[in-house]
């Protein structure tokens, strides 16, 4: 390939964003400019002479805008093979004029969506031309340029400039590739809109995803990975990827994901009294709820400290400069909050390194959506586990029932059991975690790393008892043998929430009478993995 002068171009775009620069500059180089309705329209109130895609093809646009560019003297002029002799001879038999530069985005199908638009718009606002005339530029790169993002508009004048008007087939390659993702993924928005908004299947026969790269991580979980953070073109929820990062070093991949597991924690308490949500390696090391945040802090703090340093700081309300003080007395990777004051914001300025993300609307906990895993040779798909257990859904199994205060623990509890890596065991105490074993391979052992990471805290605050003592204890899955609820008796715990399920209930309901415990069932299982 070798470069290819610019003397025609077609543009055909929805969004408007440096249009008039680009056509004033193709203008000024001789470039004939053609042009599709709103596109020409815009072109014109630049004082540009602009030639109707009607006049090319010699046939009207018609059916509201709908068939305009759908044509053989368009197809026929981006597909072309230049340097054969029968298409030549075919461009020339069928007066067809070659188009050299294509510039089209398309019509605005996510922001339709975004808009809870109606059926009937949405439909409308499915892009056929636009896409058709950038896969022909595309697949014809060898002799047409394709420019489907107007962030690319100055490269192509760069280009033109560089190459005195024409381009060189590296930037025609480059291009080519862009535009297929980009109608790909555009493909793949409106497929997974009919499949899941429209038909209201959960897995459809086929699963198309696309997203732009919004960010290349400087390594991947360790340092010999490549990564990259991808937006979908269509985003459902705003998370760590929609935040402002306000201040500190651009974030890597587990930091990404560290504050994802943090985020999704924390927004199970949107709505709720002060809460923080510590979070190291993806499972939390702490929470608290408390009448304030710097309060919920420091309860969360003392959970275990240990791990708590250079962890992921969430909190389910705007940040407060006090608060903010308390974070900063250890090392802290990330803080993400809703917002925060400006006492806050001078706090951390002070910690260059740490990141601040303002994340506005926390994450709805309940909200639909799927989960996928790569496997060798396939990809896992799951929904959501956005399954909520209320006090309604409870079933006492024991002779005791929990009083009103083990009750919320157990719910506090099981809550943050659902956020912890299986085997998971989680111990709270007046809206504290008192200690969290998490991702052993049984769950015995979750619960006696649980208390020990209680009797730790209290060595280290001088507390003449662990938190353990007199605390409810969730487990994720039910207890396969009495040995796991034995476990957490001898740390102290007075009341348990758990699935149920096993073939050995009788056992362990007898275990927990035994000891005086009240248990309950919730039915539902909240294996993580």
């Amino acid at each position: 390939m070798k470069t290819v002068a610019i003397k025609r171009a077609l543009l055909s775009v929805s969004d408007k964003e440096g249009l008039a620069e680009l056509g004033r500059a193709l203008a000024a180089r001789g470039v004939e400019l053609v042009s599709t309705g709103g596109t020409a329209k815009a072109l014109r109130a630049q004082g540009l002479e602009v030639r109707d895609i009607s006049e090319l093809t010699d046939f009207p646009e018609m059916m509201d805008g709908r068939v305009k560019t759908l044509h053989p003297k368009v197809h026929g002029a981006l597909l072309a093979v230049r340097d054969d002799p029968e298409h030549q001879a075919a461009l020339k038999a069928h007066n067809i004029c070659p188009i050299d530069l294509v510039v089209v985005n398309l019509y605005p199908f996510a922001e339709t969506l975004a808009k809870g638009a109606g059926r009937d718009e949405t439909i409308e606002n499915i892009d056929i031309g636009g896409p058709s005339m950038l896969r022909s530029s595309a697949k014809n790169h060898a002799y047409v340029t394709v420019v489907t993002d107007p962030a690319d508009y100055d490269a192509l004048l760069a280009e033109l400039e560089e190459h005195d008007g024409a381009v060189s087939p590296e930037f025609r390659k480059s291009q080519a590739a862009k535009t297929f993702a980009a109608t790909a993924a555009y493909d793949a928005m409106i497929a997974g809109w009919f499949a899941f908004a429209d038909q209201g299947e959960r897995l459809p026969s086929s699963l198309l995803t696309g997203g732009r790269k919004a960010d290349e991580l400087r390594y991947g979980e360790n340092p010999h990975q490549h990564a990259a953070l991808y937006i979908p073109a269509a985003v459902s929820a705003r998370g760590v990827a929609q935040a402002t990062q306000v201040q500190g070093k651009a974030l890597s991949y587990n930091n990404l994901n560290d504050a994802d597991a943090a985020l999704e924690l924390v927004g199970e308490f949107a709505g709720g009294p002060p809460t923080v949500v510590i979070v190291k390696h993806a499972n939390p090391c702490g929470v608290a709820s408390a009448d304030s945040l710097i309060d919920a802090y420091r309860a969360a703090l003392e959970c275990d400290s240990v791990s708590a340093f250079g962890g992921i700081v969430a909190v389910n309300r705007p940040l407060d400069g006090q608060t903010a003080e308390a974070i900063t007395e250890i090392f802290t990777e990330v803080v993400a909050a809703p917002d925060a004051d400006d006492a806050a914001k001078a706090v951390f300025a002070k910690k260059k390194n740490l990141r601040l993300l303002i994340t506005g609307d926390l994450p709805d906990a309940a909200r639909p959506g799927l989960m996928m895993k790569s496997i060798t040779g396939g990809m896992l798909v799951q929904s959501r586990d956005n399954g909520r257990i209320g006090e309604a859904d409870l079933t006492t199994v024991t002779k005791r029932a929990p009083s009103k205060q083990e009750l919320a623990d157990c719910l506090f509890a099981w809550t943050v059991a659902k956020h912890t890596k299986s085997n998971a065991i989680v111990y709270v105490k007046d809206g504290a975690t008192a200690g969290i074993g998490a991702g052993q391979m049984n769950r015995r052992d979750s619960a006696r790393i649980a208390a020990v990471k209680a009797r730790e805290a209290a060595e280290t605050y001088g507390w003449s008892e662990p938190r353990t003592s007199g605390s409810a204890v969730a487990s994720d899955a039910f207890f396969p043998f009495a040995d796991g609820l034995l476990a957490a008796v001898e740390a102290g715990a007075t009341a348990v929430i758990q699935p149920g399920g096993s073939i050995r209930d009788d056992e362990v309901i007898a275990a927990a009478d035994e000891a005086g415990l009240a248990m309950v069932f919730t039915g539902m299982r909240h294996f993580r993995h």
